[in-house]
């Protein structure tokens, strides 16, 4: 089967309607079928429509970011993070590569802070309106796994 390159505008709120993210504005966003590149819930949609099609596509959790994975919520010192001040919702990289995860600071104790290393929209039911702008056979390229940055 020829795996398809899909081009779409999308707005998404969250499940009380707040916005979270849009394309409007910039430039649509393209992904290829079967790469991993946009959310299951999200892809099986947007495989189903035509280049000028709207739709309305709400998402549930676990065809999203997942259920929120209490393991990835950590108590660490103060001292361990390269950050001199902090609060409550901060957000920062683990490391230097860009696929390093992102944390949240969920709370601040004394000398210790608790870091959610969870997606910020786990748990959440996502709401998008997507339009697809344009669809056609992707590339040898687009279908070539991403470089190891290492």
């Amino acid at each position: 089967m020829s795996r398809r390159t899909i081009t779409f505008h999308y707005t998404l709120k969250d499940h009380r309607g707040r916005l979270v993210d849009t394309s409007r504005g910039g430039d649509p966003m393209p992904f290829t079928e079967g790469t991993g590149q946009i959310i299951e819930g999200l892809e099986e949609s947007l495989r189903q429509m035509v280049a000028g099609e709207r739709r309305t596509v709400v998402v549930p959790p676990e065809r999203g970011y997942g259920l929120p994975d209490p393991s990835l919520v950590q108590k660490v010192p103060r001292a361990r993070l390269p950050v001199a001040e902090l609060r409550v919702g901060d957000q920062f990289q683990t490391g230097p590569d860009r696929h390093a995860p992102v944390v949240t600071v969920v709370a601040l104790e004394g000398d210790d802070v608790t870091l959610d290393a969870n997606h910020p929209l786990a748990g959440q039911e996502l709401h998008f309106e997507v339009e697809v702008v344009a669809v056609r056979l992707a590339s040898p390229e687009e279908l070539q796994p991403p470089a190891d940055p290492t």
